[in-house]
């Protein structure tokens, strides 16, 4: 039964983006060394302000992600199956700065750091489609940014 889970595990990581292209060997330590995680609705997978001590793949579930500014909690995205989150505090070493909640019931693997680390190590090409994705996220994001500023200059007009 473990070894089919296990075998499971490993072909939901290899849906990720970021696996598609790791050997299958350290796929199956990685699978191995992931913790599968349920959590209910509501349930925080980790807050803005913590460190980074995982990544999350969210397997099945939707999961709202938010940020705390000067104006409040404003949502900034929302991670569903074969998304992994949390990968940014554990690549640049700091508190994390988002908070993570889940929508609905979320089924997760968490890859703590080190694991994550190793498999990057490891694989070059990991590397890069985690820092494309990172950049790809952080291009929308700015995007979104600019989209809000003008919209907060046309309601002050």
């Amino acid at each position: 039964m473990a070894a089919m889970l296990l075998c499971d595990e490993v072909q939901l990581l290899r849906n990720v983006p970021y696996f598609k292209h790791v050997d299958a060997c350290k796929l199956k330590l990685l699978a191995f060394a992931s913790q599968r995680i349920t959590y209910g609705e509501g349930d925080c997978l980790f807050r803005q302000g913590d460190m980074g001590d995982a990544a999350y793949v969210i397997l099945s579930g939707q999961v709202e992600l938010t940020t705390t500014t000067s104006q409040g909690e404003m949502k900034v995205g929302e991670a569903l199956s074969n998304a992994i989150i949390g990968e940014m505090s554990l690549l640049c070493d700091g508190p994390r700065t988002i908070t993570a909640k889940a929508v609905t019931q979320v089924e997760a693997l968490r890859i703590g750091k080190d694991c994550l680390s190793k498999v990057m190590a490891d694989s070059p090409r990991t590397s890069l489609e985690i820092s494309r994705a990172l950049a790809e996220r952080l291009r929308l994001a700015t995007s979104e940014l600019d989209n809000n500023r003008l919209r907060q200059v046309v309601l002050m007009q």
